[in-house]
C-alpha cells in the first residue's frame, strides 16, 4: 500500500488549508483535458459490468485538469491517504473527516463510487497508537472504536472498504505488526465483523500486494479467505493490489482470481501500476501496454472480478519515483495528462478501439481476382511518434463488396462498413512499424478500391 506522493498530514483540517473548494468536473461536464478517445474508460467498463477506478487525494483533485480527466475516465475513486488512520484519528478519540469528506464530495459530483481505504493496517498509524503501551484488551477497544467511527461516518457513502490491509509477508507468514502481536490472525475477523456492524451495506475486503499470481503469499491469502468464509465471517471479497514491473507481470493471474471466485468472493484489482526503469523508451511503453492489457483481460475473464483500480492515473502524481529511485512512468497518462499506449491497451481490453493515432499510412491492393471475387491486402504503417497498442482498422467498400474470410485480424462487416481488429499477437505497431491484413471477398461486377481508411478512428494517408 503506497504512500501517495506529495501528501503530509500535519494536523487537523483547520490547519490543512481545506477551506477552499475542490475543483471537479461533474458527470454532465466531462469534456476532459488531454484525453484522445471519444468513449471514456468508465463507459466501456460499465458495458462489461465492472468498475474502473483510480486513487486520488484532495491535493490532486484541486488540479482542475486532473479532476476533469478523472471524472471523465473513471467511475470510482479510492482516497489515497485521506481515510487512513493517521488522517482520520490523529489523536486518540479525536476524529477528522474533512479530507475524506472532500474526496467523497468530489466523487459524488463526478458520478463516481468511493472505495474506502483503509481501516486496519500496520502502516501510517499515528504516534499515539504506535508508541502507546496498550494491553490487548485496550487495543481491541481502540480498533473497534476506530472502525465504528470511520466506517460509521461514511455509512452509505462508500461502495466497499479495504478493511484489513497487507496482513502477510512474502513467504506467506503472518506479518509481525501491532495487531498480530496482540491478537494473531484473529484481528482480521474482528475487524471485518466491526466493519459490517458499522456499515452493513458496504462490501468488505482484505487487500494485499504481490498476491496477483500464484505464490506462497497468495496461497496464504486464499487460505485465510477460505477459513473466514467457512467461519461465517463477513468477507465479501479480496483485493489484489497490482504494483507490478514492466515485463515481469506474473503468470496465473486469471487462475488466482478464479480460485477466490470459487469461494463465493468478489475480486478487485485495487492499486494497479506497472513501473519501468527510466528513461522511458517506445519499447518499454509497448511492453507496459501489453502488461496492462494482460491484467485487465485476466479480470474480465472471470465474472466475479468486479473492478480495476489504478493507483493514480497520471505520472504527474505517481508515488513510484519517491520509493523506487530510477523507476517511474507507471500509469496510463503521462505527466502532461496525455494518454499512453497503456491507456490504449486498457481501452481496447474493455472493448474500445484504443486512442486515435497521430499519424498513419495505408497501402491497399488487390492481390488476386476472379469473375466474382478477389483477394485483398492492406498494409498499415504507424508514422506517429509513439507506438500503437491495440488497433481497429475501418474502411467502406464503395461497390458493396463483401468479405468472406480474413487473416491477421478479426473482421466484421455491416453493409459497406468493414472493421478489422487486431488478433492480440499483432496488437502493437511500433513507431515506423507496419501490420498487414488480408482477406477474400465477393463483388457483383465492380471492384473499386476504398477511398479512405481509419485507424482507431483517425484518418490515414493513402
Amino acid at each position: 500500500m503506497p504512500w501517495v506522493r506529495g501528501l503530509v498530514v500535519v494536523g487537523l483540517a483547520a490547519g490543512l488549508g481545506l477551506a477552499g473548494p475542490v475543483v471537479v468536473a461533474g458527470a454532465g461536464d466531462r469534456a476532459g483535458v488531454g484525453v484522445a478517445q471519444d468513449v471514456p474508460l468508465r463507459d466501456l467498463a460499465a458495458e462489461r459490468g465492472v468498475r474502473i477506478g483510480s486513487a486520488a487525494t484532495v491535493e490532486e483533485l484541486r488540479d482542475g485538469e486532473y479532476a476533469a480527466v478523472s471524472a471523465r475516465e473513471f467511475d470510482m475513486l479510492t482516497p489515497g491517504n485521506d481515510m487512513k488512520w493517521d488522517a482520520t484519528e490523529p489523536a486518540r478519540g479525536v476524529f477528522s473527516f474533512e479530507r475524506g469528506d472532500a474526496v467523497v464530495e468530489a466523487a459524488r459530483a463526478a458520478g463516481q463510487q468511493v472505495r474506502g481505504h483503509t481501516l486496519v493496517w500496520h502502516s501510517q498509524l499515528p504516534g499515539w497508537l504506535t508508541e502507546g503501551d496498550f494491553s490487548a484488551v485496550e487495543l481491541d477497544g481502540i480498533m473497534r472504536h476506530h472502525i465504528a467511527e470511520v466506517a460509521g461516518h461514511y455509512r452509505g457513502e462508500v461502495y466497499a472498504w479495504d478493511v484489513v490491509n497487507e496482513p502477510f509477508n512474502e513467504d506467506g507468514s503472518l506479518r509481525d505488526t501491532l495487531w498480530t502481536r496482540a491478537f494473531g490472525v484473529d484481528y482480521v475477523a474482528t475487524a471485518l465483523r466491526a466493519a459490517r456492524e458499522a456499515d452493513p451495506g458496504a462490501k468488505l475486503y482484505v487487500n494485499d500486494y504481490n498476491v496477483e499470481g500464484l505464490n506462497a503469499k497468495s496461497d496464504a491469502l486464499y487460505e485465510l479467505a477460505r477459513d473466514l468464509v467457512a467461519a461465517g465471517v463477513p468477507l465479501d471479497g479480496v483485493g489484489l493490489q497490482g504494483h507490478l514491473i514492466v515485463g515481469a507481470v506474473p503468470g496465473g493471474i486469471r487462475e488466482n482470481i478464479e480460485r477466490f471466485a470459487a469461494l463465493g468472493l468478489d475480486v478487485a484489482i485495487t492499486e494497479l501500476d506497472i513501473r519501468m526503469g527510466l528513461p522511458v523508451t517506445a519499447e518499454k511503453l509497448a511492453t507496459q501496454a501489453e502488461d496492462y492489457r494482460a491484467v485487465v483481460e485476466a479480470c474480465l475473464a472471470v465474472s466475479r472480478c468486479v473492478s480495476v483500480t489504478t493507483w493514480g492515473f497520471t505520472d504527474r502524481y505517481s508515488w513510484i519515483p519517491d520509493h523506487f529511485p530510477g523507476e517511474g512512468a507507471a500509469l496510463l497518462f503521462d505527466e502532461d495528462l496525455r494518454p499512453k499506449p497503456a491507456y490504449d491497451a486498457v481501452h481496447q481490453a474493455f472493448g474500445g478501439g484504443g486512442a486515435p493515432v497521430e499519424g498513419c499510412r495505408v497501402g491497399y491492393r488487390v492481390t488476386h481476382s476472379w469473375s466474382t471475387g478477389f483477394s485483398g491486402e492492406v498494409v498499415v504503417t504507424n508514422v506517429s511518434g509513439r507506438p500503437v497498442s491495440g488497433w481497429i482498422l475501418e474502411w467502406d467498400f464503395p461497390s458493396g463488396q463483401r468479405i468472406d474470410h480474413g487473416w491477421n485480424a478479426v473482421f466484421s462487416q455491416e453493409g459497406t462498413a468493414v472493421r478489422a481488429r487486431d488478433e492480440g499477437w499483432n496488437a502493437t505497431i511500433g513507431v515506423g512499424g507496419s501490420v498487414t491484413v488480408g482477406f477474400t471477398a465477393r463483388h457483383a461486377g465492380s471492384n473499386e478500391a476504398p477511398v479512405s481508411f481509419r485507424l482507431n478512428s483517425a484518418g490515414c494517408d493513402g
